[in-house]
C-alpha cells in the first residue's frame, strides 16, 4: 500500500470552499432522503462541494460492525482505518435490519431548485481514502443466488491498490487465497450513489435506484461526467454515496470494488424549459460523458429496463437534435451500445452509449430552440 495512512475527516486536501464531512450527523445508513428530511448544507446552483464518503464494507453486522477488527484481519493498521467509519459504526444510529446497507453523506439543498427542473451533478475529483476496497458476495444475492457464494456465510474479499510503473494504479486480487500471485485490473473510480430526494414522506431503502437516481451504479460516472436527475422536491436535497474504485458493467456478485472517496461535485440547476430542449422530458436519470450522452432504463425485468433505456432514448434524440423517431430507432440499433449497468439491485439498471461525436454539426437542445425561434428552418 502505497498511503502513508488513510484520508481522514479534514485532513489533506480539500478542494471546494465547501466541505461536507461524513460525521455521524451528515450521513444516513440504508435509507435515502425524502421530502420531510432537513438538509445538512444548503448552496447556490453552481457551487462545487468536496464530500468525504464512507463504503460500507467493514460496518456490516455480518462482518463485525466493527472495522478496525475487520480489516485488522486483513493485516491494516488502524491508522489506515477511517475515523469517521469508525464513528459511525460505533455509534448508535438507528439502523434496522430491513435498512439497505449504504452511506450516504448529505442531503445537500440547492437553492431555487423546483420540480421539474433538472439537478446536474458533475464530478469535479474523486480521490481514494484508503488503499484498499472489498468485493462482496452474500447468500442469496448476486447474478447466481442459490450458487454463489459456495458457503452459507458472506464472503468479502479484500483487493489492495498497487502502483505501477508508469505512475498509475491498479486493483489487486490474488488468484487463489492466500497465493502469491495476482491478477490486476484498472480502477476508475465513481460513485454508485448520487440522487435527490424522492417526494414523499417515506425514506426509499438504499438499495434499488429509481427516478430519484439513488443506487444507479453507472461506472461511467468518472471524473468529468455529469447526472442529470428530476427535481422530486424543492431544494433538491442531493446526496452521494457507495464510492467504489472499480467495478465491470453488471456487477455480478452484489458489489464491486466497494472503498470510500472523497470527492468534489459541481450542482448546476436546468430549468423545466432548458431540460425538455437538452433531453426531451426525463422521468428518471441521464448521464453524460465527453464521449457519449447516456440515458438510462431501470425495472425488475431486466427486458423492461431495457425498452425502457430504449423509449428514454429515442425521446433524447427527438429533443436533442430532432431526429425523426423511426430514424432514431434504426440509429440506435446501428451505433449504439446498451449496456447493463448492473443487476444486483433489485431494480435492474441499463444504459445506452451515444456518441456524441455522430451529431456533429447538429444544433442541438437549447441551440435548436433559439434557432426555431428566430423562424429559421431547424
Amino acid at each position: 500500500m502505497s498511503m502513508t495512512s488513510a484520508l481522514q475527516p479534514g485532513a489533506g486536501e480539500i478542494r471546494a470552499t465547501d466541505y461536507l464531512a461524513a460525521t455521524p450527523g451528515h450521513v444516513l445508513w440504508g435509507r435515502l432522503p425524502c421530502a420531510t428530511d432537513r438538509a445538512v448544507l444548503e448552496i447556490e446552483p453552481g457551487t462545487d462541494v468536496t464530500i468525504d464518503t464512507i463504503s460500507h464494507e467493514g460496518l456490516l453486522e455480518d462482518q463485525g460492525r466493527d472495522p478496525v477488527a475487520f480489516f485488522a484481519a486483513q493485516g491494516i493498521d488502524r491508522d489506515f482505518v477511517l475515523q469517521d467509519a469508525i464513528a459511525l459504526a460505533a455509534s448508535d444510529y438507528p439502523r434496522t435490519a430491513s435498512d439497505g446497507p449504504h452511506v450516504i453523506t448529505g442531503p445537500i439543498a440547492v437553492r431555487g431548485a423546483m420540480p421539474g427542473d433538472l439537478l446536474k451533478m458533475t464530478v469535479l475529483e474523486t480521490t481514494p481514502r484508503v488503499p484498499y476496497g472489498v468485493i462482496s458476495n452474500r447468500h442469496g444475492r448476486g447474478a447466481l443466488p442459490g450458487e454463489m457464494p459456495e458457503r452459507q456465510d458472506a464472503v468479502s474479499v479484500f483487493a489492495e491498490l498497487q502502483h505501477t510503473l508508469d505512475g498509475g494504479q491498479v486493483g489487486t486480487l490474488p488468484l487463489v487465497p492466500g497465493g502469491e500471485r495476482s491478477v490486476r485490473f484498472p480502477l476508475a473510480p465513481f460513485l454508485g450513489i448520487m440522487g435527490v430526494a424522492a417526494a414523499g414522506d417515506v425514506r426509499p431503502h438504499s438499495v434499488p435506484p429509481g427516478a430519484f437516481g439513488g443506487n444507479i451504479d453507472i461506472k461511467l460516472l468518472t471524473v468529468g461526467s455529469s447526472l442529470y436527475l428530476p427535481v422530486q422536491v424543492p431544494g433538491a436535497l442531493a446526496y452521494v454515496g457507495d464510492p467504489h474504485f472499480a467495478q465491470g458493467d453488471g456487477e455480478v456478485a452484489l458489489t464491486a470494488m466497494e472503498a470510500s472517496l472523497r470527492v468534489t461535485v459541481r450542482f448546476e440547476l436546468l430549468s423545466q424549459a432548458d431540460a425538455e430542449a437538452e433531453f426531451g422530458r426525463l422521468t428518471g436519470p441521464m448521464a453524460e460523458t465527453p464521449e457519449f450522452l447516456v440515458p438510462t432504463g431501470l425495472d425488475e425485468s431486466l427486458d423492461v429496463a431495457v425498452q425502457n433505456c430504449v423509449r428514454a432514448a429515442l425521446g433524447l434524440l427527438e429533443a436533442r437534435f430532432g431526429m425523426d423517431r423511426a430514424l432514431a430507432y434504426a440509429y440506435l440499433s446501428a451505433a449504439t451500445d446498451f449496456d447493463i449497468s448492473q443487476v444486483v439491485d433489485i431494480v435492474k439498471g441499463v444504459h445506452a452509449k451515444v456518441r456524441v461525436a455522430d451529431f456533429a454539426g447538429v444544433p442541438a437542445g437549447r441551440a435548436r430552440r433559439r434557432v426555431a425561434e428566430g423562424g429559421r428552418d431547424v
